[in-house]
């Protein structure tokens, strides 16, 4: 397995792994990067090519040969407004600098259970730490050993993170996300 960062010239392998569907109902990991009031499932996919012309980091792309196999977005912790004023995650301060963070994956269903996440977290971690971070966060979701169905998974599991030498930052007392951080 070999992994990158996404690139304009790389943008079309990212959008064979999504498909005409954008992975998730259109979403084009642009969740985090837009506020609730300008969510549009059809403007996604041009704001997020958007986002990768202008040079700035969105994410991982995993590939099995030539084949683009798993995604991951990583970025700095201020490109995620969403993220940022979150009730639940309630991330204090939210503007800390040197943070970057995991929000999502994406794992073309023939590759998934073969290690594409925990390897696609390896690389952001190296990637983020390469570009100057002091810690990484990531905002899984903490399944206490239940299966559940993909689509709940795409912010990543607990296990996941721990298995990559995160550790609990902060455990939101709402809902099921866990704030899990490595530093460096």
């Amino acid at each position: 397995m070999t992994i990158v960062p996404v690139t304009p010239e790389r943008f079309p392998d990212l959008e064979r792994l999504f498909g005409p569907g954008g992975a998730s109902s259109g979403c084009w990991c642009m969740w985090w990067r837009v506020a609730a009031k300008d969510w549009k499932a059809t403007e996604n996919h041009a704001a997020l090519a958007a986002t990768v012309d202008r040079g700035e980091p969105v994410g991982l792309l995993a590939y099995d040969a030539d084949e683009p196999v798993g995604w991951t977005a990583v970025a700095p912790r201020s490109a995620y407004p969403r993220l940022l004023r979150s009730q639940t995650l309630r991330l204090a301060p939210a503007d800390e600098p040197g943070i970057w963070s995991v929000t999502c994956f994406y794992i073309h269903r023939k590759h998934r259970r073969a290690g594409v996440a925990a390897g696609l977290l390896d690389a952001a971690v190296a990637h983020a730490k390469a570009q100057g971070a002091s810690a990484v966060e990531g905002y899984p979701v903490d399944t206490a050993g239940e299966r559940r169905a993909s689509a709940d998974l795409f912010t990543g599991t607990v296990s996941l993170f721990e298995g990559a030498g995160f550790r609990p930052h902060v455990r939101p007392a709402a809902g099921k996300r866990v704030v899990m951080r490595l530093s460096f």
